[in-house]
């Protein structure tokens, strides 16, 4: 959504130069990631307006996904909230053929959203991620002008903490428990999820 320069460890120019380039391209090679955009939103100012969903529309009509995945609401950090919003917002707008970007006009099928920062309310699911939470925290330590980082000697925030990335680990581990996995990750709709039978019948005769 946008560079990221704002929530940085070091100057705003050192933490845009290192999300455009080696950071961003680290964590996608870890996560298998075949195409990576960034929106280029401005940081700590993005917001639910028509500049911003014609900024969004054309990359979803390019990349046309077939599901979402975004903030979910009441978050702490401003963009977050704003991102929910928008991106719900700027996918409806993408499948509408008179809203003219230059492609053909793709909506997404499915949209699901996740907590930042962690929240007691239940999920809409929760996704075992046990074979995968190792890689998700290899690619989330590429970014180390933004989290826990012990060889930078300036000033750190809440999200650069060690308190904060532990915390990454104990929700997960606290969502697996509450699925019998090692690490889960909680996943939230708007509208109802469809499944074609209950978890658990899939392989009854």
């Amino acid at each position: 959504m946008s560079p990221g320069s704002f929530g940085g460890l070091g100057s705003v120019s050192w933490c845009i130069t290192a999300d455009a380039g080696e950071e961003a391209g680290n964590a996608a090679g870890i996560l298998g990631v075949a195409i990576r955009e960034n929106a280029r939103l401005p940081d700590s100012r993005i917001t639910n307006s028509a500049e911003h969903q014609r900024t969004l529309i054309p990359l979803f009509r390019t990349l046309r996904p077939r599901i979402i995945f975004a903030p979910m609401p009441n978050d702490r950090h401003p963009d977050h909230e704003a991102a929910h919003a928008l991106v719900r917002d700027a996918n409806y707008f993408a499948g509408l053929a008179r809203i003219n970007s230059g492609d053909r006009p793709h909506r997404a099928e499915r949209m699901y959203f996740y907590r930042v920062y962690g929240d007691p309310t239940p999920p809409t699911f929760v996704v075992d991620i046990s074979e995968h939470f190792d890689t998700k925290i290899e690619a989330l330590r590429a970014y180390g002008s933004q989290f826990c980082n012990p060889d930078y000697d300036g000033e750190f925030t809440y999200v650069s903490s060690e308190a904060f990335w532990e915390s990454i680990r104990t929700r997960a581990l606290y969502w697996g428990s509450r699925i019998g996995t090692a690490y889960g990750e909680p996943v939230y709709a708007e509208v109802p999820v469809a499944l074609d039978l209950p978890p658990g019948l899939e392989d009854t005769p």
